[in-house]
């Protein structure tokens, strides 16, 4: 087969992959998003005022989730392929499904918390396992798009449940329960019924694709061992040497930084979007149409970065001219008194916000392997993330509204600051590429590759214990 050949095959063996795995995993991070993130709805909808609840005990309610959903997220990240992905991910959205229908019922403070950290527990493996299911599939260069496709569903949720909501809460008063309720109702029964569908849909691996050729299928399988050999093989088992070499290895940890910044400016957005509207004076059912705006922008550019990220294979340089659109953002909404021009800025600091996201979770993935050390990271990375989760929800007091002088000059700060980091991730992961080069024969002498390994088994093990320390691994930038 000649090479035009072998690059048409590939093409369309891409193309069938996308619309096998991503519309469902689009739709599950859309609904993991949309049913944590609908609280925000719900208090402009006057769950807040029903359950009698201050300031202090919503901003609970909203960070009880973020405890389990941390605690959970690197357990399932390792027991990812043992389990499976057609069965531990639907699985899961089946039962924080059913967590989020049962906000709709509760009468009370304490019973609102105690549901919430459940639907945390079921929750949190979502991201993470996403991220390292889609990295068993996809080349290191085809990723960042690939998690924008799903990641942008996080804008569209925003844009969603604000239109949703508005529809929604007329049913107020329908068999006794507020508007707010039925929110939680109605989007949690069809986020139960989607992961029940998901049983049926979801391949583990590529070998499981339907609806491709057995030549596809192997087109597939080459060109992942040819991207990455340390994961192109089961023979690497796990071991917590793999999760220490993730955890003292520095990029990691400097993206890790990153993410928790990060995370912090991003679910301030996502959580108490509605609210900033809503306390800039514009009215309920205007505000959940207001917020429909950013979060739509935020899905333009967040598929437009992430395109350019593959293009032109780099993740720092795509962060960094995102996170100037979240300065710009947060500089105006600090500096004006006037409530358009302020709510104009969200049209900057969502999109710089969200977009960055998927160039930073394709660069912890595509620098860390074999299997077991990028399920570590990945997994470290979003609990980074959520850490950031659990931050913003005490960062937006009532009492400072519409303001949010002191908030938004953290979030200014830790967005100049991931610009830092990133650069500084950049120039470190440069270094570590000409140093591995630089001792390359060092590096390899004690696997023995050059002599009397006819069969590669010394290669094979160099790559499986290596994985991304191997010479010929080239860090992503």
């Amino acid at each position: 087969m000649d090479e035009a050949e072998l690059k048409r095959l590939e093409r369309r063996a891409v193309r069938r992959l996308d619309f096998a795995i991503l519309p469902m995993m689009t739709m599950f991070y859309l609904l993991s998003f949309l049913d944590r993130a609908n609280i925000g709805n719900a208090r402009v909808a006057g769950l807040q005022k029903d359950l009698g609840m201050s300031d202090w005990q919503y901003q609970v309610c909203v960070t009880i989730l973020y405890v389990p959903y941390i605690c959970a997220e690197l357990p399932a990240n390792l027991l990812l392929r043992k389990i499976g992905p057609r069965f531990l991910m639907p699985t899961l959205l089946t039962l924080w499904g059913l967590m989020v229908a049962l906000q709709g019922l509760v009468t009370s403070y304490a019973g609102l918390a105690t549901v919430r950290a459940f639907l945390g527990l079921v929750e949190g493996p979502m991201f993470p396992g996403i991220v390292l299911y889609l990295s068993s599939f996809y080349t290191r260069s085809e990723l960042a798009f690939r998690v924008a496709v799903f990641f942008s569903s996080a804008s569209l949720s925003g844009a969603f449940s604000g239109l949703l909501a508005a529809a929604i809460v007329n049913m107020d008063g329908i068999s006794g329960r507020p508007g707010w309720a039925w929110i939680f109702i109605l989007e949690g029964i069809f986020s139960s019924l989607m992961g029940i569908l998901g049983f049926f849909i979801i391949p583990s691996t590529p070998q499981e694709l339907k609806f491709m050729t057995p030549e596809l299928r192997e087109v597939l399988i080459r060109r992942l061992e040819k991207d990455k050999p340390s994961s192109s093989t089961y023979q690497d088992h796990f071991s917590f040497k793999e999760v220490l070499r993730s955890l003292k290895s520095p990029h990691v940890l400097l993206v890790f930084a990153i993410f928790y910044m990060e995370g912090t400016v991003l679910y301030g957005q996502a959580l108490f979007l509605p609210s900033i509207v809503n306390q800039l004076g514009f009215s309920a059912n205007t505000t959940q149409l207001l917020s429909v705006g950013p979060f739509a922008g935020g899905f333009i550019v967040t598929l437009t970065a992430s395109l350019l990220s593959d293009r032109i294979k780099s993740r720092a340089i795509p962060t960094m001219l995102l996170s100037i659109l979240g300065i710009i953002g947060f500089s105006i909404y600090l500096s004006s008194e006037a409530k358009y021009t302020r709510y104009g800025s969200l049209f900057f600091t969502v999109p710089g916000v969200y977009a960055a996201v998927p160039p930073v979770s394709a660069w912890m993935a595509n620098n860390s392997e074999p299997h077991y050390r990028r399920a570590t990271s990945i997994a470290l990375g979003f609990v980074a993330t959520n850490a950031g989760g659990i931050t913003s929800t005490w960062l937006f007091p009532t009492s400072e509204s519409p303001r949010y002088r002191k908030t938004t000059i953290i979030n200014l700060t830790f967005t100049i600051l991931i610009i830092v980091g990133s650069g500084l991730n950049a120039l470190l992961l440069n270094h570590m590429n000409k140093q591995k080069v630089k001792h390359r024969e060092e590096i390899l002498r004690p696997y023995n590759i050059d002599s009397d390994d006819e069969k590669g088994t010394n290669a094979t093990r160099a790559w499986i214990e290596l994985g991304d320390r191997h010479p010929d691994f080239k860090y992503s930038l």
